[in-house]
């Protein structure tokens, strides 16, 4: 019973992935072909899929940390611009 559920949850995971994936980005067949496949051969097309439809790249605007940029955040006391600004405020106060 778990197996079948496992199962069906990868059929469904592969139907909606490939609803959710942009056409640009489908690999040796359209959008909707895929869809098919993946709807009619249910394990066969879930596999064919996952290894020769899905899209190898993450695209650029998609992409995080974005290109450039560190993975970690900066925090305010990292930023040279806002020490500036903030030691010209503090003797300005003085």
């Amino acid at each position: 019973m778990l197996l079948v559920l496992i199962l069906v949850g990868v059929w469904l995971f592969c139907l909606f992935d490939v609803l959710g994936t942009d056409e640009t980005d489908v690999r040796h067949l359209p959008k909707f072909g895929w869809f098919l496949v993946v709807l009619l051969g249910f394990l066969l097309g879930s596999a064919a899929w996952l290894t020769l439809g899905r899209p190898r790249r993450v695209r650029e605007e998609q992409a995080w940390p974005p290109p450039g940029a560190s993975g970690a955040p900066k925090g305010p006391d990292d930023d040279p611009a806002f020490l500036e600004d903030l030691d010209r405020r503090l003797r300005d106060e003085e």
